[in-house]
């Protein structure tokens, strides 16, 4: 078994959505001086790669708590939206074109390139490629049982982000925000088998999580 990592790293200071509190990492404790090392770290719980529970956006929804572990385990496809210009909506069409053979309880995973240009500029905090309300239908009438994306938002950061994720979280379809998808995955024939498990926060609208392809 091997293992490809689909997270982004987390660091002080890191780009994060700009209307969440700065990622911040601070030094506690060194060697020598103390004998141990130890980090203090803060941030939003939708910070790098990360996890959205119903909750997240729907009133009364499920918890990332409530969600049984094996529902973030699952084949999974991965359709190449790399190429997209800023602020384009992912639309029903272009996913049934690039995800054609999605079918009920597997997990679509959005790979727009956008992971690559992480960084706090103005495109990527703010014309990011977008799931608009006709994709996030077309995701919840295939039976997805979750769908992921290499950018903070699955939304973006306009008018239409409510929608979508009220759309797919209001469907019990949850979200993966914040991947990285190395070049390697792209020649991978589908579906391949995907982990994404959340830290064990009872009550909380999300997690953080490293998301991983299991290879054989």
């Amino acid at each position: 078994m091997r293992l490809i990592d689909l997270s982004q790293p987390l660091f002080d200071r890191a780009p994060n959505c700009p209307v969440h509190p700065p990622v911040s990492f601070r030094r506690t404790a060194d060697h020598p001086a103390d004998g141990w090392r130890m980090e203090e770290i803060a941030m939003a719980t939708h910070t790098g790669s990360h996890l959205d529970a119903p909750l997240h956006k729907i009133a009364g929804g499920r918890s990332i708590s409530d969600l049984p572990l094996e529902t973030f385990v699952g084949p999974a496809r991965i359709g190449d939206l790399r190429g997209l210009e800023p602020s384009a909506p992912i639309t029903a069409e272009l996913l049934a074109a690039k995800l054609s053979g999605l079918v009920a309880g597997e997990i679509a995973l959005l790979a727009t390139g956008w992971g690559e240009r992480r960084a706090m500029t103005d495109e990527w905090l703010y014309r990011s490629p977008y799931v608009d309300p006709s994709g996030a239908r077309w995701l919840v009438e295939r039976g997805v049982r979750g769908v992921g994306i290499d950018h903070y938002s699955i939304g973006g950061s306009g008018p239409l982000n409510a929608e979508t994720h009220t759309i797919l979280l209001g469907a019990g379809v949850w979200v993966v925000e914040e991947l990285k998808f190395p070049e390697e995955v792209f020649a991978l024939p589908a579906p391949q088998k995907f982990w994404a498990l959340p830290l064990n926060w009872p009550g909380c609208s999300g997690a953080f999580c490293r998301p991983v392809l299991e290879l054989e």
